[in-house]
This record gives C-alpha cells, sequence and structure tokens, in this order.
C-alpha cells in the first residue's frame, strides 16, 4: 500500500517550526543543538516530508536514505536493490538530515565531520542536496 503524500503547506510548516527551534537554541548553521528541544511528532513529520522530496527529486532505488527512527526512502536512479541490506545506504540523526535537507549543512561538511554515515559506491547525496528552498535564519 502506498503512503499518503505529505502536502507542502503541512510539510514546510513542519520544516520552518523544527528550523526556528534549532536557530534559536543550536550554535551555527547544522546545529543539532535545538533538536532535542522539538516536539517529536513535528520532528518526524518535517523528516518524512524532506526526505519525500528527496524520493520525488531523485527518483530510483540505487540508495536508501535512512534517517532513524523517522523515515527511510529509496532514491537515486540506477540498479534497484531489492532484498536485503542495500548496497548503498546513507544514514543520519534527524537534525543532521534537516540541516542537509535545508541546505545548512553540507555534503562534503557532515562527511567530514562524521555526521553522516554512507557506504556504497553511490551513497552520496551531494548533487541531490538541498531538496527544500527556505528564507535564511535571522
Amino acid at each position: 500500500m502506498a503512503r499518503v503524500r505529505i502536502g507542502d503547506e503541512v510539510g514546510r510548516a513542519a520544516v520552518a517550526a523544527v528550523r526556528a527551534i534549532v536557530a534559536q537554541h543550536g550554535d551555527g548553521a547544522g546545529s543539532t543543538g535545538g533538536a532535542a528541544s522539538v516536539d517529536r511528532s513535528t520532528l518526524a513529520l518535517a523528516v518524512r516530508y524532506t526526505l519525500q522530496l528527496l524520493a520525488e527529486q531523485a527518483p530510483g532505488g540505487t540508495v536508501e536514505v535512512r534517517v532513524p527512527p523517522h523515515g527511510a526512502v529509496q532514491c537515486v536512479e540506477g540498479p534497484k536493490h531489492t532484498r536485503g541490506t542495500p548496497p548503498n545506504v546513507v544514514e543520519t540523526d534527524a537534525a543532521t538530515w534537516l540541516a542537509l535537507a535545508a541546505g545548512d549543512l553540507s555534503w562534503r561538511d557532515a562527511r567530514a565531520a562524521g555526521r553522516v554515515h554512507a557506504s556504497g559506491q553511490r551513497a552520496d547525496l551531494a548533487g541531490h542536496l538541498p531538496v527544500i528552498a527556505v528564507s535564511p535564519q535571522t
């Protein structure tokens, strides 16, 4: 059964709410400082919405992107994976994923800091991020 698509208005509102709280409590771009202050359901909605956008903008089944415990999607064109552990996996926490999705943190910086675990030859999302256009934090 297919999942119901998260509407843009609801999804964008969740992303904006998370970014506002992180900006208040964090210490700069890509900070995870305020993520713990976000309501779990709002955080989950923001993560699932941005994962949905990634899957829509980079359709395919070559890379599995995991943001436990909130969601996972398969994306990026190429050989589709169907059974067992996928050969190309990206995994990160919710705060890092949302910073990447919004362009507050670069793929290279997240990888260098060890905030993203990526395995497999195609597990590079640099060309697919950010997935959402947001207004700058103030």
